[in-house]
């Protein structure tokens, strides 16, 4: 895998307004669905972002490909600014940005058969011109599904098939990067892995980047390079799936990975889970300082007021945790953490 970055996330904000009710509605406060996030994706890697529902995580990807206005913050994809680009620029990067969207039976249109669901990008982008209905075929053929089913309609296929459609949809323009919205949560478990294997099959052969979004950690460590935790529209942790397996820093990445289970019995009964105190709390008002402090079993003081920065505690720089346990300046002279 190359090393080289394809696309730069920086101190990314979504934040959406709440207006008051009434004739004359003012602005009263802001859903901050994303708020402050920094990461980066080398070419060719499957980075994993997973959270809890509620997060900022579908948030994040769709700002990411600019289908919802960042408030503030950079998007850069192979150099390029997105978050300042115009139509003109924005239309010749989605054909190298595409996305899968989580529901196969809401992101397909009824009307439509899927070899016009799948042609559709191919249009937009005036792509095949030639050869448009072999270009469909080939696609269909990529994600495994018949050719000749290309005159069938979405109702006429199981969720799995579904969700292939909508992965050939995505490939229709060749893009480079793909971000991939919860693509496995709407299936039945017994179908997950083969459309997770089928998308590994097609980055290999296709050199595809991803961003695999989940609130399945135990599929995200199988599926991805490196780990992105999310609480509350922050990063919480970022490292190589290894190293997020083997020696989790924040406590809420800790309470994740607690609560995935373990296919060994004996081992599964001598495991110790966290269990978190209270609720997430509402984006519209998010606790001061560190946003987990108010279910966070290590809370101590300097989480009340100050907001920890996403930064690499050791000497791995991969490894990066926004946790003043972790932070020289506040943590405690004894700590398990």
């Amino acid at each position: 895998m190359s090393v080289d970055v394809l696309l730069e996330v920086d101190d990314l904000q979504v934040w959406f307004p709440v207006l008051s009710r009434g004739v004359i509605r003012r602005h009263v406060n802001d859903v901050k669905a994303v708020d402050g996030v920094s990461f980066s994706i080398r070419r060719g890697e499957t980075m994993g972002l997973v959270g809890e529902s509620g997060c900022g995580k579908t948030t994040l990807g769709l700002a990411i490909l600019r289908l919802v206005d960042p408030t503030a913050g950079r998007v850069r994809f192979d150099g390029i600014d997105v978050t300042a680009a115009g139509k003109r620029d924005r239309r010749a990067l989605r054909k190298r940005m595409s996305m899968i969207f989580q529901d196969p039976y809401a992101s397909l249109d009824p009307r439509m058969t899927i070899g016009e669901i799948v042609a559709e990008p191919l249009d937009i982008h005036s792509l095949a011109t030639g050869n448009r209905t072999g270009r469909v075929g080939d696609l269909l053929e990529m994600v495994g599904l018949n050719p000749d089913f290309r005159n069938r309609y979405p109702h006429e296929f199981s969720g799995g098939q579904r969700q292939r459609v909508g992965i050939a949809r995505a490939l229709a323009t060749e893009p480079d990067f793909i971000v991939c919205d919860e693509p496995i949560a709407a299936l039945d478990v017994s179908i997950q892995a083969g459309v997770m294997n089928l998308m590994e099959e097609l980055q290999s052969e296709l050199g595809l980047t991803y961003l695999f979004i989940a609130h399945d950690l135990a599929a995200v460590q199988h599926f991805s390079d490196r780990i992105a935790v999310m609480y509350l529209g922050r990063i919480a942790e970022i490292a190589d799936r290894a190293a997020l397996h083997d020696e989790t820093l924040h406590p809420y990445a800790q309470a994740l990975l607690s609560a995935v289970p373990v296919p060994d019995p004996q081992v599964e009964r001598t495991r110790r889970r966290t269990i978190l105190a209270a609720d997430v709390p509402t984006p519209l008002d998010p606790p001061s300082g560190c946003s987990f402090r108010t279910r966070c079993p290590k809370v101590f003081d300097p989480c009340a007021d100050v907001v920890p920065v996403l930064a690499a505690p050791h000497e791995d720089p991969d490894h990066l945790v926004a946790c003043h346990l972790h932070d020289d300046a506040f943590a405690p002279s004894t700590t398990d953490a």
